[in-house]
């Protein structure tokens, strides 16, 4: 079967490797219809996670089953299905908990494991013709219609993309009804945590970029796009907050309910816009966030950067404002998506018509397109925000 592959620092190319098979009784073989590239391939493309030569890439796959083992129960061949990004076996303590991105069973070396992801277990990735499903009856989520039909990039972002978003914003976050919310990073996971935020009856979305089609796209989802480029952020959002007029009762309020960081440890520093600085996002969310307010740290941040860029360090430790976190009494929330708690929920409002996360989508390809795809992103051209792969 064919793939997209590592080939080195931002080298990936399309090779035959072999064809994924059922190795227990518990897998299923899924047929690849739709797949995407997220900012978390980035940071193994551009060589800051470890990724090894050969390395399969992709861990959000939507398609067809082809076959199962003999114990599945739920799906069968044609079933048309999701599957998470994080793959868990259903049944350890984590899991039973609700705890997926952390199931003791998937991987040796540690808590929790992910399709074509380094470090993350022996899992192949999904840019791919095949994907071995391991515990299918738990990892395979079925969707209604059709391979290509109207809902193909909605149901893709149900893998990771879209929960993720809502995990930021729901539950990172908790952004309620009426919150004001503002998110640095307008990549793929920023858009869809202002998107969910929105979704969530949010009052007013701040977006934060420096990308001018990511800038566009959150205006085109309802938030207010912020360009850093321009100046401090976070004063442009408090004057922004001024010009609208703040609520009765809350002009000592200028600031901001919940934060998002949707940025990590690649954020640039805005004083010398040439290099990086992994604690910039963490540094504005504290002096834009309200007291009693919450920060929710989506971002990748890795215990160590392989290829550091000037600014950074191998080890991206960071000095956050804890006196001013401390004082204002804020909330901090960290952690990867545990995927299973919102994939059937997303999916119901896609199906509803409640959400169509698939409006971020902004290319398409065959596998064959990949390495250009690739190049484009992590160059931030050609206005790729998120790109799906359809293997033929």
């Amino acid at each position: 079967m064919r793939a997209v592959v590592y080939v080195d620092v931002r080298n990936v190319a399309v090779r035959e490797v072999p064809d994924a098979r059922i190795e227990a009784s518990t897998d299923a073989l899924v047929r690849i219809t739709s797949t995407a590239l997220c900012g978390t391939d980035l940071h193994m493309y551009d060589g800051r996670t470890g990724a090894e030569p050969g390395l399969v890439f992709g861990h959000e796959p939507l398609g067809v089953v082809q076959e199962v083992g003999s114990a599945v129960q739920t799906v069968r061949p044609g079933t048309r299905v999701v599957i998470p990004t994080h793959l868990f076996c259903g049944t350890c303590v984590m899991c039973s908990r609700g705890l997926s991105a952390a199931c003791l069973r998937a991987r040796a070396e540690g808590p929790g494991a992910a399709y074509g992801y380094a470090g993350m277990g022996p899992y192949r990735g999904a840019q791919a013709d095949l994907l071995r499903v391991p515990w299918a009856d738990a990892n395979c989520v079925p969707v209604p219609g059709e391979p290509g039909d109207a809902y193909e990039d909605d149901f893709v972002l149900l893998a990771d993309a879209f929960v993720t978003g809502w995990h930021a914003a729901a539950t990172l976050a908790e952004v309620q009804a009426g919150d004001t919310v503002a998110v640095f990073g307008a990549g793929t996971i920023g858009l869809l945590g202002a998107y969910s935020a929105l979704l969530r009856g949010a009052r007013a979305v701040y977006c934060v970029d420096g990308v001018d089609a990511r800038l566009d796209k959150a205006g085109e989802l309802g938030a207010v796009p912020v360009d850093f480029r321009l100046g401090d952020p976070v004063e442009q959002i408090r004057a922004d907050r001024a010009r609208a007029g703040l609520p009765l009762g809350e002009e000592k309020l200028g600031g901001i309910d919940r934060v998002i960081d949707a940025v990590g440890f690649q954020a640039r520093d805005r004083a010398h816009p040439d290099q990086e600085r992994p604690d910039q996002v963490i540094a504005d969310a504290a002096r834009l966030v309200n007291p009693a307010g919450s920060i929710a740290v989506a971002g990748v941040y890795p215990e160590k950067d392989l290829h550091p860029r000037p600014g950074a360090s191998g080890r991206e430790d960071l000095v956050a404002p804890w006196g001013t976190l401390f004082t204002k009494g804020v909330t901090v929330r960290f952690g990867r998506t545990h995927d299973r708690r919102y994939t059937v929920l997303l999916r119901d409002m896609v199906v509803a018509g409640r959400a169509r996360p698939g409006v971020i989508v902004t290319h398409h390809g065959v596998l064959d397109d990949a390495p250009g795809l690739y190049r484009s992103f992590d160059r931030r051209e050609d206005g790729v925000i998120k790109a799906v792969l359809r293997p033929s």
